[in-house]
């Protein structure tokens, strides 16, 4: 028994150090100031600088001007970012953007900053930190339904509790965060739930009643970003650089669970059997459920809040067939700078509960093999 005891105190302890790994986290960014923004000679240097993970790039740019502010053009500012000529998305956390855009890590990360000439036709607006926040609110807002079944907790949060959670985030501050978001009891998954249904048998919700005596679904949720490869790829170095947002799908789909007795627990490779069986099922194409993708605006009024979505996007239906289209083998995926394609054995309940970011969500990125 003391054996036991150990055992438990040992894997809660590593847990614990794994979700303070994620806080921790932070990528190296060697940022460079566009030459259309320089007005003064010499240029001015690179700047260098950490993203935190858990992080958004609207929220560094305070730092960033202040080393470039000296050559910047007059006006008003207009900041975004860029890689290998994709501007970035900013509601996606930076690790998230690291892992996906990165096939092969590049440290440091180097990244273009610009403070004029907006690409509204590509990304949505952005009004630094509050645009960041109020996204943040919506995304925690969206999990907790998910979660729970309403968002009436994150809702009804005081505006001390908010001003101090987003503080916590903001700074990667995890003991703060946890002292607060343990009042939103949206709390840890237990590990001893088993696959109920597809995710894309029961939408997210979904006002549906259970049966009498059932046990409530447990319901994670789950942002998968599935980018496209080329189809022969053998070294992630030789991954060509993703020139556009239409190689890249961007999917809510939460992961529903119930409990029952005697079976074991779910690894990820069963998750993302269910999230994704386009790729990981071992079912015939044909029986498989097209890859959902919400393309609603945000509401701040709406119980179900949704993530901002970016301008003109093509229709559903649309992206998924193009998700599956040519699509052959899963290449890489990757959770918070985790290389995983080889290790799929892992519990996926774990991962949920130490790996994801502080508005609840699990950020899964996926690289598949296609003919692009």
């Amino acid at each position: 028994m003391a054996a036991s005891a150990r055992d438990v105190g040992d894997a809660t302890a590593w847990s614990a150090e794994a979700a303070r790994r994620v806080w921790g986290g932070a990528i190296p960014l060697h940022v460079h100031l566009h030459d259309a923004d320089v007005t003064a000679l010499p240029p001015p240097p690179p700047f260098l600088t950490l993203g935190p993970r858990i992080g958004y790039l609207p929220l560094l740019v305070p730092i960033i001007k202040a080393h470039f502010s000296s050559t910047l053009p007059p006006g008003v500012d207009t900041v975004w970012f860029e890689y290998k000529g994709l501007p970035l998305k900013w509601y996606i956390p930076i690790g998230v953007l690291f892992d996906l855009l990165c096939a092969e890590p590049e440290r440091p990360w180097n990244l273009i900053v610009h403070f004029r000439g907006y690409p509204a036709e590509i990304l949505s607006p952005c009004e630094g930190e509050d645009s960041v926040k109020w996204s943040y609110n919506n995304s925690l807002k969206e999990a907790a339904f998910i979660i729970t079944g309403n968002s009436k907790n994150v809702m009804n949060m005081s505006q001390a509790d908010q001003a101090a959670m987003w503080e916590s985030v903001r700074k990667g501050d995890m003991d703060s965060y946890t002292n607060i978001s343990t009042r939103l009891k949206l709390g840890l998954f237990e590990e001893d739930w088993s696959v109920a249904t597809s995710s894309a048998e029961r939408q997210q919700g979904s006002d549906e009643p259970e049966s009498p005596g059932s046990v409530r679904p447990c319901r994670v949720p789950v942002r998968l970003y599935v980018r496209r490869v080329q189809e022969d790829l053998e070294y992630l170095e030789d991954a060509i650089a993703v020139s556009d947002w239409e190689s890249v799908s961007y999917i809510n789909r939460p992961f529903e669970i119930r409990k029952e007795e005697g079976k074991s627990y779910i690894t990820l490779a069963r998750a993302l059997e269910t999230l994704l069986p386009e790729f990981f099922s071992s079912k015939p194409a044909a029986d498989t459920q097209p890859v959902e993708i919400a393309d609603s605006p945000p509401d701040d009024s709406d119980t179900t809040p949704r993530t901002p979505r970016d301008r003109d996007p093509a229709p559903a239906s649309q992206r998924g067939a193009d998700l599956t289209k040519n699509a052959t083998e899963v290449k890489l995926v990757r959770v918070q700078g985790i290389d995983l394609q080889n290790n799929m054995d892992v519990p996926f309940l774990w991962m949920a509960n130490y790996l994801k970011n502080p508005e609840c969500y699990l950020h899964v990125c996926v690289y598949v093999g296609a003919g692009i």
